[in-house]
């Protein structure tokens, strides 16, 4: 029975954290939409809020000179505003599980006290991690709401960004797509733009040819965002499909080796990645290319030089053939799903994409299936 009883007190305590969080990443929010409120005390909570920004600035560097100032515009606002939140729940929480969860705050808040603001999130860092984490606000992840202000909200899970869709910055980056001109890049193009993007295209033939890519190089460096959503199903599929994708890639990601937040890369990947050919010949140089792609892929999606994103449609209507689909319809699925954090992006009404994420992530490829086919050679 005391065993049931801790059992139930500590998954308490874990929800009331939690939701005490929570209601502080909404107050997190409404500082930064007041500050542009008509009335002026909103407008000066926003102000002492912005005290915070400047003790850890856009460049994530920390500024000891607003030390003082951030515990008393920042540190101590945040912990009575935790309290209150935590406070509140004892209505429908055991009131042992909300005095746990006010002398874990009242401990975070000694500590942050003790080292005058700076913690593993509110640190100088020279270099993002491409892995911004899921779950869980990483350093990296808070870092990234100090260089984009307007999202990244969540202050301990991410709950309040993928319900918000404020976990991906679009409105001012610039973004560099390639087949802008078939039916998912055109609909995502203007999709991209209808939210403040700035978008850029890479035509092949015209700033780019396979091995030969000097040409996108001023391009790159000019974009924030790489989306790759060119692609064949009948001419030389190994080279559009494959090689041109895993060129582009490291090529940006050179570009961008040097930058405080890492290179970010869009692909546009099929469901054939999971079913394959099934045993129909004219697929088969398309699904041995996807299929190519996506066990490089993986390691695109792993590495903390990159934030990739995987995006898994199934079979919308375009040049390459009808779908249950409109190409409008999967992108505004895909930017759905990428606002809200994902990296593997699943647009799919037949539910493949979701099992496809376990042979992505957990399931190694055999090395040969990044080998050139045969029949490809001679396209």
């Amino acid at each position: 029975m005391n065993f049931i009883y801790f059992l139930t007190l500590a998954l308490q305590a874990a929800l009331v954290f939690a939701l005490s969080t929570f209601l502080f990443d909404m107050v997190h929010y409404l500082l930064h939409r007041w500050q542009h409120s008509r009335f002026a005390l909103l407008r000066e909570f926003s102000r002492w809020h912005d005290v915070h920004h400047k003790f850890l600035d856009a460049e994530i560097n920390v500024h000891p000179n607003w030390a003082k100032a951030n515990l008393w515009c920042h540190l101590v606002p945040e912990f009575i505003v935790s309290i209150l939140g935590t406070l509140l729940l004892v209505v429908f929480f055991d009131w042992i599980a909300v005095a746990l969860v006010i002398l874990v705050h009242t401990g975070l808040f000694v500590l942050r006290v003790r080292d005058e603001g700076k913690d593993v999130n509110h640190m100088n860092m020279d270099r993002l991690n491409g892995r911004r984490g899921h779950v869980f606000v990483t350093p990296t992840y808070h870092a990234l709401h100090h260089v984009y202000p307007n999202q990244f909200f969540s202050s301990f899970l991410s709950l309040f960004d993928v319900i918000f869709g404020t976990n991906c910055q679009i409105k001012g980056q610039r973004f560099l797509v390639t087949g802008a001109s078939g039916a998912y890049g055109q609909a995502l193009t203007a999709r991209l733009k209808k939210l403040g993007a700035i978008v850029d295209t890479a035509k092949f033939g015209e700033d780019y040819e396979i091995d030969k890519y000097d040409g996108l190089s001023e391009k790159m460096r000019k974009a924030d965002i790489l989306v790759l959503a060119h692609g064949s199903k009948s001419d030389d599929c190994w080279t559009a499909n494959y090689t041109s994708f895993v060129d582009l890639i490291e090529k940006f990601r050179v570009i961008g080796k040097d930058r405080l937040t890492p290179p970010e890369i869009w692909a546009v990947g099929s469901e054939i990645e999971l079913h394959g050919d099934m045993g129909i010949e004219s697929l088969k140089p398309y699904a041995t290319s996807k299929q190519a792609f996506a066990a490089r892929a993986r390691e695109f999606y792993t590495s903390p030089d990159l934030t990739y994103r995987h995006i898994v449609p199934a079979a919308f209507t375009s040049r390459m053939g009808k779908g249950l689909m409109s190409a409008d319809v999967a992108a505004a699925l895909s930017l759905f799903f990428i606002r809200r954090g994902f990296t593997y992006v699943p647009v799919t009404y037949t539910t493949l994409a979701v099992w496809n994420y376990i042979r992505f992530r957990f399931i190694p490829w055999p090395k040969s299936v990044r080998k050139a086919p045969i029949f490809n050679k001679s396209a």
